[in-house]
């Protein structure tokens, strides 16, 4: 259930960990993003990032056209 309306993908409570390759500190950003010629309009798959790696995946996000929205991991839905 997505009780916030972020149309965002669960995430698991035991893997708040930072997407960015190599990468293993705790997250606390979701950066909710979409690939329009994969997934329809209102979905939102999750990268989650450190403070460190924030800035740079939502370029890399960004640059691609794919960045929707950046929220604080206390906002994501749980698996």
């Amino acid at each position: 259930m997505d009780v916030l309306g972020l149309g965002a993908d669960p995430v698991a409570d035991d893997a708040l960990v930072c997407s960015a390759k190599g990468c293993r500190d705790e997250a606390h950003w979701g950066l909710l993003w979409n690939n329009p010629k994969l997934h329809t309009p209102e979905r939102r798959k999750v990268w989650l990032a450190c403070s460190d790696h924030r800035d740079h995946l939502e370029r890399f996000l960004g640059a691609r056209g794919f960045w929707k929205q950046t929220v604080g991991v206390d906002e994501l839905e749980r698996a």
